[in-house]
Protein backbone atom coordinates (compact mmCIF):
# COMPACT_ATOMS: atom_id res chain seq x y z
CA UNK A 1 0.00 0.00 0.00
CA UNK A 2 1.37 3.23 -0.97
CA UNK A 3 0.80 6.14 1.67
CA UNK A 4 2.31 9.08 -1.05
CA UNK A 5 -0.20 12.47 -0.55
CA UNK A 6 -2.11 10.51 1.56
CA UNK A 7 -4.85 12.98 1.46
CA UNK A 8 -5.85 13.22 -1.69
CA UNK A 9 -9.14 13.24 -3.18
CA UNK A 10 -10.34 13.12 0.62
CA UNK A 11 -12.81 15.18 3.03
CA UNK A 12 -11.80 16.51 6.64
CA UNK A 13 -14.73 18.45 8.60
CA UNK A 14 -12.42 19.90 11.62
CA UNK A 15 -14.44 20.97 14.69
CA UNK A 16 -12.94 24.42 16.41
CA UNK A 17 -10.72 25.02 13.67
CA UNK A 18 -10.04 28.69 14.04
CA UNK A 19 -7.50 28.66 16.23
CA UNK A 20 -4.70 26.76 18.50
CA UNK A 21 -5.00 22.85 17.85
CA UNK A 22 -7.83 22.74 15.59
CA UNK A 23 -6.58 25.31 12.80
CA UNK A 24 -3.28 23.65 13.41
CA UNK A 25 -4.84 20.09 12.63
CA UNK A 26 -6.83 21.76 9.23
CA UNK A 27 -3.81 23.56 8.42
CA UNK A 28 -1.78 20.25 8.33
CA UNK A 29 -4.46 18.45 6.65
CA UNK A 30 -4.53 20.86 3.87
CA UNK A 31 -0.91 21.17 3.15
CA UNK A 32 -1.54 17.37 2.77
CA UNK A 33 -4.11 17.32 0.31
CA UNK A 34 -7.12 17.20 2.09
CA UNK A 35 -10.51 19.68 1.19
CA UNK A 36 -11.34 20.95 4.43
CA UNK A 37 -14.26 22.11 6.01
CA UNK A 38 -14.04 23.75 8.79
CA UNK A 39 -16.74 23.78 11.74
CA UNK A 40 -16.91 26.67 14.37
CA UNK A 41 -19.10 29.17 15.62
CA UNK A 42 -17.04 32.67 14.08
CA UNK A 43 -18.09 32.63 10.52
CA UNK A 44 -15.72 36.01 10.14
CA UNK A 45 -13.18 33.73 11.68
CA UNK A 46 -13.91 30.90 9.46
CA UNK A 47 -13.73 32.83 6.26
CA UNK A 48 -10.84 33.61 7.33
CA UNK A 49 -8.44 30.47 7.83
CA UNK A 50 -10.61 28.62 5.18
CA UNK A 51 -9.08 31.55 2.57
CA UNK A 52 -5.28 31.11 4.06
CA UNK A 53 -5.67 27.18 3.91
CA UNK A 54 -2.41 25.46 1.92
CA UNK A 55 -4.19 24.33 -1.54
CA UNK A 56 -1.25 22.64 -2.87
CA UNK A 57 -3.93 20.28 -5.45
CA UNK A 58 -6.03 23.38 -5.64
CA UNK A 59 -8.52 22.28 -3.30
CA UNK A 60 -11.88 24.45 -2.40
CA UNK A 61 -12.15 24.73 1.55
CA UNK A 62 -15.45 25.80 3.10
CA UNK A 63 -16.68 25.73 6.35
CA UNK A 64 -19.76 25.64 8.55
CA UNK A 65 -21.03 27.66 11.01
CA UNK A 66 -22.33 26.35 14.21
CA UNK A 67 -22.54 26.92 18.01
CA UNK A 68 -21.30 24.04 20.21
CA UNK A 69 -23.65 25.23 22.91
CA UNK A 70 -26.23 24.31 20.81
CA UNK A 71 -25.66 20.66 19.99
CA UNK A 72 -29.10 20.17 17.57
CA UNK A 73 -27.72 23.01 15.31
CA UNK A 74 -24.34 21.47 14.85
CA UNK A 75 -25.70 18.49 13.88
CA UNK A 76 -28.74 20.03 12.07
CA UNK A 77 -26.34 22.92 9.96
CA UNK A 78 -24.01 19.56 9.12
CA UNK A 79 -26.80 17.32 8.28
CA UNK A 80 -27.44 20.19 5.83
CA UNK A 81 -24.17 20.51 4.26
CA UNK A 82 -24.28 16.90 3.55
CA UNK A 83 -27.40 17.19 1.77
CA UNK A 84 -25.50 19.39 -0.93
CA UNK A 85 -22.22 16.91 -0.73
CA UNK A 86 -23.81 13.54 0.07
CA UNK A 87 -20.14 11.86 -0.06
CA UNK A 88 -19.55 13.19 2.90
CA UNK A 89 -16.48 13.13 5.04
CA UNK A 90 -13.40 10.61 5.25
CA UNK A 91 -11.89 12.54 7.98
CA UNK A 92 -13.69 13.62 11.53
CA UNK A 93 -11.66 15.89 14.05
CA UNK A 94 -13.54 16.18 17.06
CA UNK A 95 -12.17 19.38 18.89
CA UNK A 96 -13.51 22.37 21.11
CA UNK A 97 -12.28 24.68 23.99
CA UNK A 98 -12.17 22.94 27.44
CA UNK A 99 -14.76 23.81 30.07
CA UNK A 100 -12.99 26.61 32.93
CA UNK A 101 -10.71 25.31 35.34
CA UNK A 102 -11.50 25.51 39.01
CA UNK A 103 -11.64 22.85 41.96
CA UNK A 104 -14.50 20.39 41.60
CA UNK A 105 -16.14 20.89 44.70
CA UNK A 106 -16.89 24.33 43.74
CA UNK A 107 -18.47 22.99 39.98
CA UNK A 108 -21.87 23.72 39.61
CA UNK A 109 -24.50 20.97 38.49
CA UNK A 110 -24.68 23.37 35.25
CA UNK A 111 -20.94 23.36 34.32
CA UNK A 112 -21.13 20.01 34.26
CA UNK A 113 -23.74 19.53 31.87
CA UNK A 114 -22.88 22.46 29.44
CA UNK A 115 -19.64 20.68 29.18
CA UNK A 116 -20.59 17.17 28.69
CA UNK A 117 -23.17 18.58 25.53
CA UNK A 118 -20.27 20.67 24.30
CA UNK A 119 -17.85 17.75 24.26
CA UNK A 120 -19.85 14.47 24.86
CA UNK A 121 -23.47 15.27 23.12
CA UNK A 122 -21.27 17.20 19.97
CA UNK A 123 -18.75 14.65 19.19
CA UNK A 124 -21.68 12.21 19.47
CA UNK A 125 -24.04 13.90 17.45
CA UNK A 126 -21.61 14.48 14.47
CA UNK A 127 -20.18 10.87 14.24
CA UNK A 128 -23.83 10.26 13.88
CA UNK A 129 -24.19 12.28 10.73
CA UNK A 130 -20.97 11.25 9.02
CA UNK A 131 -20.80 7.76 9.96
CA UNK A 132 -23.38 6.71 7.49
CA UNK A 133 -21.19 7.84 4.47
CA UNK A 134 -18.36 5.94 5.97
CA UNK A 135 -19.87 2.99 6.63
CA UNK A 136 -20.85 3.12 2.76
CA UNK A 137 -17.26 3.79 1.89
CA UNK A 138 -16.39 0.98 4.28
CA UNK A 139 -13.35 3.90 5.45
CA UNK A 140 -13.48 6.84 7.73
CA UNK A 141 -10.78 8.39 11.02
CA UNK A 142 -12.57 9.93 14.01
CA UNK A 143 -9.84 11.36 16.23
CA UNK A 144 -11.23 12.96 19.17
CA UNK A 145 -8.68 15.84 20.74
CA UNK A 146 -9.41 15.09 24.58
CA UNK A 147 -6.25 15.70 27.35
CA UNK A 148 -3.66 13.96 28.90
CA UNK A 149 -6.31 14.12 32.49
CA UNK A 150 -7.68 10.87 30.62
CA UNK A 151 -4.69 9.02 32.18
CA UNK A 152 -4.14 11.37 35.16
CA UNK A 153 -5.99 13.92 36.58
CA UNK A 154 -4.99 17.35 36.39
CA UNK A 155 -5.17 19.40 39.34
CA UNK A 156 -7.67 22.68 38.85
CA UNK A 157 -9.83 21.30 36.33
CA UNK A 158 -12.21 19.07 37.76
CA UNK A 159 -15.17 19.61 35.62
CA UNK A 160 -12.53 19.17 32.45
CA UNK A 161 -11.10 15.85 34.12
CA UNK A 162 -14.72 14.67 34.35
CA UNK A 163 -15.72 15.35 30.86
CA UNK A 164 -12.58 14.30 28.65
CA UNK A 165 -12.62 10.70 30.76
CA UNK A 166 -16.42 11.03 29.17
CA UNK A 167 -14.99 11.41 25.77
CA UNK A 168 -12.14 9.02 25.94
CA UNK A 169 -14.71 5.59 27.01
CA UNK A 170 -17.09 7.04 24.92
CA UNK A 171 -14.48 6.72 22.18
CA UNK A 172 -13.23 3.41 22.65
CA UNK A 173 -16.66 1.58 22.87
CA UNK A 174 -17.38 3.54 19.53
CA UNK A 175 -13.74 2.83 18.20
CA UNK A 176 -14.72 -1.63 18.86
CA UNK A 177 -18.65 -0.87 17.46
CA UNK A 178 -16.65 0.94 13.92
CA UNK A 179 -13.88 -1.44 13.85
CA UNK A 180 -15.46 -3.77 11.39
CA UNK A 181 -16.53 -0.97 9.00
CA UNK A 182 -13.34 -0.06 8.35
CA UNK A 183 -13.61 3.41 10.56
CA UNK A 184 -10.97 4.09 13.44
CA UNK A 185 -11.78 6.26 16.01
CA UNK A 186 -8.20 7.33 18.03
CA UNK A 187 -7.60 9.92 21.14
CA UNK A 188 -5.03 12.95 21.07
CA UNK A 189 -3.89 13.83 24.28
CA UNK A 190 -2.65 17.04 24.55
CA UNK A 191 -0.60 17.87 27.31
CA UNK A 192 0.32 21.83 27.82
CA UNK A 193 0.52 23.40 24.57
CA UNK A 194 1.26 27.16 23.64
CA UNK A 195 -2.42 27.92 22.72
CA UNK A 196 -4.83 30.82 24.51
CA UNK A 197 -6.07 28.17 26.89
CA UNK A 198 -2.72 27.70 28.58
CA UNK A 199 -2.20 30.78 28.46
CA UNK A 200 -5.56 31.73 30.18
CA UNK A 201 -5.18 28.87 32.91
CA UNK A 202 -1.59 30.16 33.60
CA UNK A 203 -3.20 33.74 34.18
CA UNK A 204 -5.70 32.63 36.37
CA UNK A 205 -3.07 30.03 38.53
CA UNK A 206 -0.79 33.22 38.89
CA UNK A 207 -3.65 35.27 40.28
CA UNK A 208 -4.52 32.88 42.72
CA UNK A 209 -0.60 32.50 43.45
CA UNK A 210 -0.35 35.85 43.88
CA UNK A 211 2.89 35.05 41.38
CA UNK A 212 4.13 36.37 38.09
CA UNK A 213 2.61 34.33 34.81
CA UNK A 214 6.31 33.92 34.32
CA UNK A 215 6.94 32.35 37.47
CA UNK A 216 3.82 30.23 37.53
CA UNK A 217 4.92 29.21 33.58
CA UNK A 218 8.72 28.64 34.41
CA UNK A 219 7.26 25.99 37.40
CA UNK A 220 4.93 24.46 35.18
CA UNK A 221 8.06 24.08 32.78
CA UNK A 222 9.84 22.41 35.63
CA UNK A 223 7.25 19.30 35.59
CA UNK A 224 7.47 18.53 31.96
CA UNK A 225 10.60 16.32 30.80
CA UNK A 226 11.19 18.16 28.09
CA UNK A 227 10.98 21.42 29.90
CA UNK A 228 8.79 23.19 27.38
CA UNK A 229 5.52 23.61 26.42
CA UNK A 230 4.41 21.92 23.08
CA UNK A 231 2.87 23.61 19.66
CA UNK A 232 -0.61 23.26 18.08
CA UNK A 233 1.51 21.97 15.07
CA UNK A 234 3.00 19.21 17.10
CA UNK A 235 -0.19 18.03 18.23
CA UNK A 236 -1.69 18.18 14.96
CA UNK A 237 1.43 15.84 13.68
CA UNK A 238 -0.05 13.19 15.83
CA UNK A 239 -3.64 13.73 14.80
CA UNK A 240 -3.17 13.73 11.47
CA UNK A 241 -1.30 10.22 11.87
CA UNK A 242 -4.79 8.96 12.85
CA UNK A 243 -6.20 10.15 10.50
CA UNK A 244 -3.75 8.87 7.56
CA UNK A 245 -4.35 5.32 5.52
CA UNK A 246 -1.54 4.80 7.38
CA UNK A 247 -3.00 4.06 11.00
CA UNK A 248 -5.77 1.70 9.50
CA UNK A 249 -4.75 -1.22 12.16
CA UNK A 250 -4.81 1.48 14.91
CA UNK A 251 -7.76 2.18 17.04
CA UNK A 252 -9.29 2.31 19.84
CA UNK A 253 -5.99 4.40 21.38
CA UNK A 254 -4.94 7.21 23.65
CA UNK A 255 -1.85 9.00 22.69
CA UNK A 256 -0.56 11.51 24.94
CA UNK A 257 1.99 14.08 23.24
CA UNK A 258 3.08 16.05 26.37
CA UNK A 259 6.59 16.08 26.10
CA UNK A 260 6.69 13.28 29.14
CA UNK A 261 4.49 14.78 31.40
CA UNK A 262 2.13 12.19 31.86
CA UNK A 263 3.31 10.18 35.54
CA UNK A 264 1.48 6.68 33.55
CA UNK A 265 2.01 4.43 30.65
Amino acid sequence: MSFTAPFSHQKALVSGSTQGIGRAIAEELARQGATVTLLARNETALRETAATLPTPTNQQHDYIVADFTQPDQVATRVAEYLQAHPAGFHVLINNTGGPAGGPIIEASVDAFRAAFEQHVVCNHLLVQTVVPAMRARQYGRIINIISTSVKVPLPGLGVSNTIRAAVANWAKTLANELASDGITVNNVLPGMTQTQRLENLLEKQAAAATKSVAEVETAAKQQIPARRFGEAEEIAAAAVFFASPAAGYVTGTNLAVDGGRTGSL
